[in-house]
C-alpha cells in the first residue's frame, strides 16, 4: 500500500501521469471539494465516485478558494492536512490541491472519464460540466447524504457553544 504522502499529486505530476493513466486505458474518475471537518458523507460519497472507474482522483480545494466560497471563518482544517486526510482513505487514489474557484482546469488537465458530484449538484450547475463532455468524459451525481454536511456540523457545535 502506498504511504498517503505518495498519493498527493502536484498539477506537474497529475500532466505527467493522466496521459498514461488514459493510455493504458484506465476509467479515471475526478472529485472535487472542500472537504473540511472529514466526515461519514464524505466518505461515503468517495467510496461510491471510486466504485465508478479504476481510479479515483480527489481535487481539494485551496484555502484561499474555500475562504472564497465559504466566507472568512473556513476551512477549519488547514489545505495540506485536508489533502493528507483523504490521501489515507482506502477509495482514494491520488490527492491535489487546486487555487482555482472550480475544478475546471483539473478536468482538461485529466481529462476524466467521469466527473463525479455530489446530489446538491446537478449537471447543468456544474460550471466543469462542459469540459467533461468536451473530453467525451461522463458526468456522474452520485447520491446526497444531506444529514451529514460539514455546515451542518460547523452549526451544530456553534449552537452548542452558544447555550
Amino acid at each position: 500500500m502506498r504511504p498517503p504522502e505518495s498519493k498527493l499529486l502536484t498539477r506537474e505530476q497529475l500532466a505527467q501521469l493522466a496521459p498514461m493513466w488514459r493510455e493504458a486505458g484506465k476509467k479515471v474518475v475526478l472529485t472535487n471539494g472542500c472537504f473540511d471537518l472529514l466526515h461519514v458523507g464524505h466518505l461515503r460519497y468517495l467510496q461510491e465516485a471510486r466504485r465508478l472507474g479504476d481510479l479515483l482522483v480527489v481535487g481539494v480545494n485551496s484555502d484561499d478558494s474555500v475562504r472564497q466560497l465559504k466566507g472568512e471563518s473556513r476551512p477549519i482544517i488547514p489545505e495540506r492536512e485536508r489533502a493528507e486526510l483523504l490521501a489515507g482513505l482506502e477509495c482514494v487514489d491520488y490527492v491535489t490541491i487546486f487555487d482555482e474557484p472550480t475544478a475546471v482546469e483539473l478536468v482538461n488537465l485529466i481529462q476524466p472519464t467521469y466527473y463525479a458530484k455530489g446530489g446538491d449538484y446537478t449537471e447543468q450547475d456544474l460550471p466543469e460540466s462542459e469540459a467533461v463532455i468536451a473530453h467525451g468524459g461522463f458526468v456522474v451525481i452520485l447520491p446526497l447524504h444531506p444529514e451529514r454536511s460539514t455546515s451542518a456540523i460547523v452549526e451544530r457545535i456553534r449552537a452548542d457553544s452558544n447555550r
